[in-house]
């Protein structure tokens, strides 16, 4: 099971990269270009789902930007689909016993906290510059997987298992800290219908409801709600994911035998008549009924975080690079990246990252409470900590929270971050290559 979630993960990850790459490039071309004028104001558009006076996309009497409806409701769809993937890796999946999830975990802990450090150390003793703390702290699934398929068989799949089970926690890790450190100005009466929502969620699980369009509608409301309390709107896809139900709602054998009597029962057609077949109603209810049964032989949980793969990897996060990875290069100069944040995040990235995964790895082995990858040895494995650096998504996302919303050098300072983080994800991922094309065995030629 595990290793089966493991490859379709793997597979998902690495299509999804591309497009990723693609939509960053196409931004950067557009800020720097005659269209960047029209590009920049096309994603400050007003965007309205309106009854009455009742707007869905407000925030505090205030309509959204399609920029905000991105960043906040399309995103929030996102941290869904990672809260989905984190419960199942705990679950079933590379984090399910200790054994599994240690080394990891372990990593995600250095990789979360030595890019915080190098931050802290090189950025300016300067209060807004400082709110860009946990930047670097986040590993792009997508882009480091798809880094890692450049070398295919050449690497064992511990390194792979390892480096995806990294990022799903350091995605947990991220989640943390946007819930307790990019919340402000609390509103009591959203926080209260907010925990309603999480309330009326649980106990559909202790009843054992396992209707997930019950859920998704739930976490709409608590969408809204937790976008006008002062908590960041996102962090109801994630709890929204913790709350969908993981088991089959009478179990498997149920269903299979359910399947395998109306099959039995169904008259058996020639499979050489080629005239159509006039089915009875009563057939007609029992192929409803197996195809009922089949559909609830997947519990709501693998359900829903297939049927989204397609929606995240090819549509929201697509879409987030383009609105977010756009610099414009014009109004800055080489003392943007290597100065203040943009030094900052960069470190953090290929310094920090890097440094942070090997040295917790490696103690961890060398006390014998780990062993490494399948397969690896310390060389190659320096490599996948090399691509831990590449934090794109959420480090992009996290940079938004940190300065989009303050005044005066705001925009500025995210545009230094943004840098700091292109650069940073572009230099990690060119070294793990080199290291991995060094240290990894030598594909057989055919």
């Amino acid at each position: 099971m595990a290793n089966y979630s493991f490859m379709s993960m793997f597979k998902k990850y690495v299509s999804a990269s591309v497009l990723l790459v693609i939509s960053a490039l196409l931004a950067l071309v557009c800020a720097n270009s005659s269209m960047k004028e029209g590009y920049f104001d096309f994603w400050q558009n007003i965007v309205s789902i309106s009854i009455g006076e009742f707007n869905f996309f407000s925030h505090n009497g205030h309509d959204m930007t399609l920029m905000q409806v991105i960043n906040d409701f399309l995103m929030a769809l996102f941290f869904l689909s990672v809260g989905l993937e984190i419960k199942r890796e705990f679950l079933v999946g590379d984090l399910s016993s200790p054994k599994k999830a240690m080394l990891p975990i372990i990593g995600a802990c250095g990789g979360m906290l030595f890019p915080v450090l190098v931050f802290w150390l090189l950025c300016p003793d300067n209060a807004d510059m400082q709110r860009g703390l946990a930047i670097p702290m986040a590993t792009d699934i997508a882009f480091s997987l798809g880094v890692l398929s450049v070398f295919s068989t050449r690497v064992p799949t511990g390194l792979k298992v390892f480096l995806a089970a990294l990022a799903v926690a350091d995605d947990l890790g991220g989640i943390i800290v946007i819930a307790l450190f990019y919340s402000s100005d609390l509103h009591v009466d959203f926080l209260l219908l907010s925990l309603l929502c999480v309330a009326i969620m649980m106990i559909g699980n202790k009843l054992k409801y396992h209707n997930k369009f019950f859920y998704l509608l739930t976490g709409l409301v608590l969408w809204y709600a937790m976008l006008n309390s002062g908590i960041h709107a996102t962090i109801a896809g994630v709890i929204t994911a913790f709350c969908i139900p993981s088991t089959l709602q009478n179990g498997t054998g149920y269903y299979l035998n359910r399947i395998k009597e109306n099959i039995r029962s169904f008259p058996i057609i020639d499979a050489c008549k080629t005239d159509t077949v006039i089915l009875s109603r009563e057939e007609i209810n029992k192929l409803k009924s197996v195809e009922s049964a089949a559909d609830k032989l997947i519990s709501p949980l693998q359900d829903l975080e297939d049927n989204l793969q397609g929606l995240i990897g090819y549509v929201v996060i697509p879409l987030f690079a383009f609105a977010n990875v756009g610099v414009d290069f014009s109004s800055m100069s080489l003392e943007s990246l290597f100065s203040g944040v943009g030094m900052s995040v960069m470190s953090g990235l290929v310094v920090g990252k890097f440094v942070g995964v090997l040295l917790f790895s490696w103690a961890a082995v060398k006390l014998g409470v780990v062993a490494l990858p399948k397969g690896a040895d310390w060389y190659s494995f320096s490599g996948v900590c090399a691509l831990c650096g590449i934090g794109l998504t959420v480090s992009i996302f996290i940079a938004d929270l940190s300065y989009a919303s303050l005044p005066g050098c705001g925009a500025e300072l995210l545009s230094q971050a943004k840098l700091g983080i292109l650069c940073g994800s572009m230099i990690s991922a060119v070294l793990g290559c080199v290291l991995l094309h060094i240290f990894l065995p030598k594909a057989e030629k055919k």
